[in-house]
């Protein structure tokens, strides 16, 4: 059998969005620290690349307020959020100024000056290796040099446009 010459049409945005709205995934703040102040933003576009090199990644819109300080950062963090995070994800992903954001929430100095959330369920310190535009976003290839987990079990997830609880603290 040979190869068949076949022209394919992208899905329309709105279509792509409404699919993507039923693929759940954990809510994360990114964060990362500029010289004047540190910046964050929620995000469900990140995975796993490699766990050696241990490596994730984090996409960002390029329209952000916050992507200037991402574009020139050479360290972030993912953090990903537990079910008492709702807010603070929902202010992270928002229109707040940077420092109303992080007036909210427990934040600590990470090993990389980045932001780091104290009771996330797990965060993540990563110094950017590589990075590559597709479309509107920026994906951010980081090699992981911290890992802080928390005790509990339970997980924020984002699915069908609301937010979900999934896992046990037992």
């Amino acid at each position: 059998m040979g190869i068949m010459d076949h022209s394919f049409e992208t899905v329309e945005s709105m279509e792509f969005r409404h699919g993507m709205s039923r693929l759940g995934a954990a809510v994360n703040i990114v964060t990362t620290r500029a010289g004047d102040g540190p910046y964050g933003f929620t995000a469900s576009a990140v995975c796993s690349v490699s766990d050696t090199p241990a490596t994730l990644l984090a996409c960002i819109n390029r329209t952000s307020s916050c992507f200037p300080a991402f574009e020139t950062a050479r360290f972030f963090c993912v953090n990903t959020l537990a079910p008492g995070h709702v807010a603070l994800s929902n202010l992270f992903g928002g229109k707040t100024p940077m420092a109303e954001r992080f007036a909210t929430g427990g934040w600590v100095e990470g090993n990389t000056g980045a932001p780091v959330l104290e009771d996330a369920l797990v965060s993540f310190e990563c110094e950017l290796t590589n990075s590559l535009d597709q479309g509107t976003h920026r994906v951010l290839f980081g090699r992981v040099l911290r890992v802080n987990v928390a005790e509990s079990q339970e997980a924020l997830l984002y699915c069908a446009k609301r937010y979900v609880t999934i896992g046990s603290t037992s």
